[in-house]
């Protein structure tokens, strides 16, 4: 059995191979004016120069940005830059509370990871968890006044950051530009896997 895996594995890397190696080749003879190359037709939508250009500078927002934020504020405050996207998520709700579930997906977060953030939280006193009477296995979250002071202390240097590494780099126009692909780019993410709530989760973390 290993050895079938082992086989199978080899001849989808030399598919994939000959597949890369047969597309790079192709622009080069259309630009020479030589003949395409042969072989199978390409199945793979490589990027061309210009998107591959767009999509390595457009992974610092990707990489680099969410990183700096996250080391900026750890060296600001207690928090990282996810569990400051959860308090900041719950300030802004009536109640300061919101379902598990919706808290993921307003996180773009696993229940799984958000449920062992929020019991990190909880054993801080800035969070507090309940159970929802009735049918199902159902959460609410809700920020604490230490919690929400801990926002109110931290929102400062994050919008700080914020302007410092985008904002302040973009010019006017480009802010609507930089809406409309970040919300294009949401919902084909959306259109392309579950939930983002969904995975699983531990005891009363729904």
């Amino acid at each position: 059995m290993a050895d079938s895996t082992a086989g199978d594995e080899g001849q989808r890397r030399s598919r994939a191979r000959h597949e890369w190696e047969t597309d790079k080749a192709a622009p080069v003879a259309e630009a020479s004016g030589g003949a395409e190359p042969t072989g199978p037709p390409a199945t793979t939508r490589w990027l061309s120069p210009e998107e591959r250009e767009a999509w390595v500078a457009n992974s610092a927002i990707m990489i680099s940005l969410p990183a700096a934020l996250d080391a900026r504020m750890q060296r600001e405050t207690q928090l990282t830059f996810f569990e400051y996207m959860v308090l900041s998520v719950l300030s802004e709700e009536p109640a300061r509370t919101l379902q598990m579930s919706d808290l993921a997906a307003r996180t773009s977060a696993s229940l799984s990871r958000l449920s062992h953030v929020v019991g990190r939280l909880e054993k801080r006193g800035l969070l507090t968890r309940a159970r929802i009477p009735g049918p199902g296995r159902r959460t609410n979250t809700t920020l604490t006044e230490a919690g929400f002071d801990e926002v109110v202390a931290a929102a400062p240097g994050h919008v700080a950051a914020v302007r410092e590494y985008l904002m302040d780099e973009l010019k006017p126009h480009e802010l609507a530009t930089l809406r409309r692909i970040g919300a294009a780019v949401d919902a084909a993410i959306k259109r392309g896997k579950p939930d983002p709530a969904s995975g699983t989760s531990g005891p009363g973390s729904s």
